[in-house]
C-alpha cells in the first residue's frame, strides 16, 4: 500500500495531514505508517505460507518501541545484532523462543545475556564464535543453540556496502569450511547445532541471487541433518529490495516465493526469513522544513532543517529518496536539497529537479522508514528528530524530540572544570 498520498494537493499520511503533524511535532520529524507495516508483513507472509516460516523483522532497519510492537502484534519474531537490541525486543514484550541473534562481534556479556532469556539460538560468523558461546553456555549450565552463517559467494548485484554474500565479505564462511566447523562445534560442551543461516545482502531487487544461493545450500543442508539430531532450522535472512525510484523495478513477495518455496521444500528443515527493509522501508518519511534557497553561479541549493545526522543514507551509500513538496505544486528547479551540517557531503538530494519551494516550506523525504532515524546522531551537537505513528486518522507520538540537555546528559564535567566556566561566566 502507498500510505503517502496526496488529497487535493496537499499531502496525507494514511488519514493524517502531514503539515498538520509538522505544526504540533515540528521539524525535522520521521512519520510511520502502522497500516503499511501490517500489510507488507501480511502480504510476505501469505506469499511464503507454503513454506511455513518464522517471519523474524530485523531490528536494525528500525529498532523503534512501537514499530517492533507492531509486527509482534502480527505474530513475528525478531533477527537481533546486539545486547541492546534484544534488551529494546524484551521490553516490548518479544518471546525469546522467536529470537534469533545475528553480527560478527558479539561480546561474552551479550552472549550470557541471550543464553539466559533463551532465544531460538545465536547465527554463528566463526569458530572462535562458537567456542565463546561453548564457554559461556558451560558457565550458565545451559545449552546455547547455534546455526553457523553460510557465505555461498553470490553477487547479490547490490551496493557493495550491503553486499554481505561474496567470499571477499566479513560474514559467514565458505561452504567447506562451514561444514568442518559444525562437525568441530558438534562436539563442544553445551551447544547444539540448529541449522544453517545465510544472508547474501540487502537492497535486492532480483529473485536470481536468492535462488542461486539456495540452491548451493540443499545438499549440505540434507547432509547436515542426518549429522545433527537438533538440526532443523534453515535461516534463508532478508534483503528483499524496495522501490526508492517510480521508476526502479520491484522484487514481488509472491515471484520471491514462487521461485523459492519449492527450493526450500526440498530441505525438509523449517524455515526463517529476517526481512527488515521490505517491512518498513516505504512505510516512512523525513518531513522536514526549508531555511534558505541559495544560488551561486553554478548551481542553486535548497537548504532544509534535516541533515546527514538525521539521513545519513544519501551521504553514506549515494542513495536515492524522492522529495515531495508536502503542499504539491507543478513546478520544479534543479539543484542540490542540503542540510545545515558543515560537511560537504551532507545533502539528502544531489542534482535533481526538486519540487518549487520557498523559505518555511515543508519537504517530505520518501522511503524512510528504514535506516532513518536508526543510523542518526548528534554530529554538530544536533539533537535527534521526533517519531510519529499514524494509524488512519490517528496519530501517536512514538519517540520525543530530543532536546540540548538530553544531547549532553551523559557527560560528566569535574570540579575543576566546572569551577573555571564559573569564573570564564563571572568575567
Amino acid at each position: 500500500m502507498n500510505a503517502f498520498t496526496y488529497r487535493k494537493n496537499n499531502l496525507y499520511a494514511e488519514g493524517v495531514a502531514v503539515s498538520r503533524l509538522a505544526e504540533t511535532y515540528g521539524t525535522p520529524l520521521y512519520i510511520y505508517s502502522r497500516n503499511h507495516f501490517r500489510e507488507q508483513y501480511r502480504v510476505l507472509s501469505k506469499a511464503m505460507a507454503g513454506a511455513r516460516p518464522l517471519i523474524c523483522y530485523s531490528v536494525k532497519a528500525n529498532s523503534n518501541a512501537a514499530v517492533v510492537k507492531t509486527f509482534l502484534d502480527e505474530n513475528a519474531g525478531l533477527d537481533i545484532v546486539s545486547g541492546g537490541e534484544l534488551f529494546r525486543a524484551l521490553r516490548v514484550g518479544a518471546d525469546p523462543s522467536k529470537i534469533v541473534f545475528a553480527g560478527v562481534g558479539k561480546t561474552r556479556d551479550e552472549i550470557e545475556y541471550a543464553i539466559r532469556e533463551n532465544i531460538l539460538f545465536f547465527t554463528v560468523e566463526s569458530e572462535p564464535e562458537a567456542a565463546r558461546i561453548s564457554e559461556c553456555a558451560k558457565k550458565l549450565r545451559r545449552k546455547a543453540r547455534i546455526a553457523f552463517r553460510v557465505n555461498p559467494d553470490v553477487d547479490p548485484r547490490t551496493h557493495k556496502y550491503i553486499s554481505t554474500g561474496k567470499k571477499e565479505n566479513k560474514f559467514g564462511l565458505d561452504a567447506e569450511r562451514m561444514v568442518k566447523a559444525c562437525e568441530w562445534a558438534g562436539s563442544l560442551p553445551n551447544i547444539e547445532i540448529a541449522g544453517l543461516h545465510m544472508h547474501i545482502g540487502s537492497q535486492i531487487l532480483s529473485v536470481q541471487p536468492f535462488c542461486h544461493a539456495l540452491e548451493k545450500l540443499t545438499n549440505i543442508c540434507t547432509s547436515l541433518k542426518k549429522r545433527f539430531p537438533a538440526f532443523r532450522y534453515l535461516d534463508i535472512g532478508g534483503g528483499i529490495g524496495i522501490r526508492y525510484r517510480p521508476d526502479q523495478p520491484e522484487l514481488t513477495p509472491e515471484l520471491y516465493a514462487k521461485t523459492l518455496v519449492p527450493l526450500i521444500k526440498k530441505t525438509g528443515l523449517s524455515i526463517v526469513m529476517e526481512p527488515g527493509r521490505f517491512l518498513v522501508g516505504n512505510g516512512g518519511i523525513l518531513v522536514c522544513r526549508v531555511q534558505y534557497i541559495k544560488d551561486n553561479p553554478f548551481k542553486k541549493f535548497v537548504v532544509v532543517d534535516a541533515g546527514m545526522n538525521d539521513l545519513i543514507r544519501p551521504s553514506l551509500y549515494d542513495a536515492h529518496h524522492e522529495v515531495l513538496a508536502v503542499t504539491r505544486n507543478s513546478g520544479t528547479i534543479r539543484g542540490d536539497l542540503v542540510g545545515p551540517i558543515c560537511e560537504s557531503g551532507d545533502f539528502i538530494a544531489k542534482d535533481r529537479n526538486l519540487p518549487v519551494v520557498k523559505e518555511n516550506d515543508l519537504l517530505a523525504v520518501q522511503s524512510a522508514g528504514a535506516y532513518g532515524f536508526v543510523m542518526s546522531s548528534n554530529y554538530n551537537s544536533r539533537p535527534r528528530a521526533a517519531e510519529v505513528m499514524v494509524d488512519g486518522t490517528r496519530s501517536t507520538l512514538v519517540r520525543k524530540r530530543e532536546t540540548m540537555k538530553d544531547i549532553v546528559s551523559g557527560e560528566i564535567i569535574t570540579a575543576k572544570q566546572t569551577g573555571i566556566r564559573s569564573r570564564i561566566g563571572r568575567k
